[in-house]
């Protein structure tokens, strides 16, 4: 359980990392409005082969269903918030259970 904990602390890591960046990204621009850069467009940027491999192989061998409405979503969500949301599901499944005794 503790690789899901590390999985987790990498996880918020990454979060707070893009999520400096777009605040740097938007402070530079001096626009009034907040952008933040999606999961999709920082997937492709670093590597859009792999990308477009994930979409051939989920739609020819799982289902075209599960590409189109679920994960182009998934893939819209702000990466901050994606990786943020990973890593705390990560960290509280792979917390450390307090160990109960009954009988006391």
């Amino acid at each position: 359980m503790m690789i899901l904990r590390i999985l987790g602390v990498w996880s918020l890591v990454l979060a707070m990392v893009v999520l400096t960046i777009d605040g740097t990204k938007n402070l530079a621009s001096g626009d009034a409005q907040w952008v933040t850069t999606p999961l999709g467009e920082h997937w492709f940027k670093l590597d859009a082969p792999s990308l477009n491999l994930s979409q051939a192989v989920i739609e020819r061998y799982v289902h075209p269903f599960l590409w189109e409405p679920v994960i182009v979503s998934m893939l819209q969500v702000p990466t901050w918030i994606f990786f943020g949301l990973l890593g705390l599901v990560l960290h509280r499944i792979g917390r450390k259970r307090r160990r109960i005794d009954a009988f006391d």
